[in-house]
């Protein structure tokens, strides 16, 4: 063992899955001592050749490092698998995908046991552990001076960005992202049935698709001013009258083409309501406002 690795933060990992395994690699690839758990042992046996030290509980794995990682498949599985750990002293970073609430319970809940908390939302899929090129990060969100003592740590799978001492906010901007991932698809999948039936060629249509909505994301910054104004009218260039109105054509065509509406549906339906309350000047920011209960 070199002393570079001596110097290195050591880290227990619980959760072996896809995401667990290649965060594994990277911690241990920059030369972190790594011990790692998982409920079903042979996943263990390729890290174990790697050199890592694989633990035959849970509750020895939590006693090996000061930094414990949790990547399981819910929350219920995270309080099962720590239900006989101690860890008093412990600093317990969850990268469990989880609720806001959740995260929350979470976090009283390790305090509770003595240990220090961050709630981590990873926005990446495997492939993009350990590979800076790729763009994925990590939300975390709870004990400030726990992030700032781990950035390093954390850093090396993947990029970390901090989101707030409230420990629900890593889960809430997780999903908010991945939310507005699933509109996007739901556009794109409209956008495809479309010339689903046509002599057009979908890999045609995808590079115009692809440049159309990079083109459209900007709107996301005009839209986070005019909440933070207040004023749903600053810098329109297409108002809501004017959208409503033309709605009926992408009704119309969708029906040509024997293709639901069902996605477009909903959304058009809000525009009409925010419409019918008088906002016909303003932007499409007034939607948001109807989606609150």
């Amino acid at each position: 063992m070199t002393q570079n690795t001596v110097e290195k933060t050591p880290v227990t990992l619980l959760g072996l899955g896809a995401m667990g395994t290649a965060l594994a690699r990277t911690w241990l690839s920059a030369g972190h001592p790594l011990t790692v758990w998982n409920r079903t042992p042979a996943r263990a046996a390729a890290l174990a050749a790697e050199g890592a030290r694989v633990a035959d509980s849970a509750a020895a794995a939590v006693a090996a490092s000061p930094l414990i990682v949790v990547c399981l498949l819910d929350d219920a599985s995270v309080e099962e698998v720590l239900a006989d750990t101690d860890l008093v002293g412990r600093d317990l970073v969850n990268l469990t995908t989880s609720t806001p609430a959740q995260a929350r319970a979470r976090a009283e809940w390790a305090r509770e046991r003595g240990a220090r908390y961050l709630d981590g939302g990873i926005m990446a899929v495997p492939p993009m552990i350990g590979a800076p090129e790729a763009g994925g990060y990590v939300f975390y969100s709870g004990s400030p001076e726990l992030f700032e003592r781990h950035r390093e740590t954390l850093a090396v799978p993947a990029g970390t960005t901090y989101v707030g001492e409230d420990a629900g906010f890593a889960a809430l901007h997780d999903v908010a992202l991945l939310s507005a991932m699933y509109g996007m698809f739901a556009g794109v999948a409209h956008a495809f049935a479309l010339i689903r039936k046509e002599d057009i060629d979908p890999a045609a249509l995808a590079p115009l698709l692809a440049d159309w909505l990079v083109a459209m994301a900007p709107a996301v910054h005009q839209t986070a001013d005019q909440l933070r104004s207040g004023d749903y009218t600053k810098g329109v260039v297409s108002n809501l009258a004017m959208q409503v109105a033309g709605t009926p054509t992408f009704l119309s065509t969708a029906e040509q083409q024997g293709v639901s509406p069902e996605l477009l549906n909903p959304y058009f339906e809000l525009m009409r309501r925010r419409l019918a309350e008088g906002s016909g000047e303003e932007d499409l920011t007034g939607v948001i406002d109807l989606l609150m209960h």
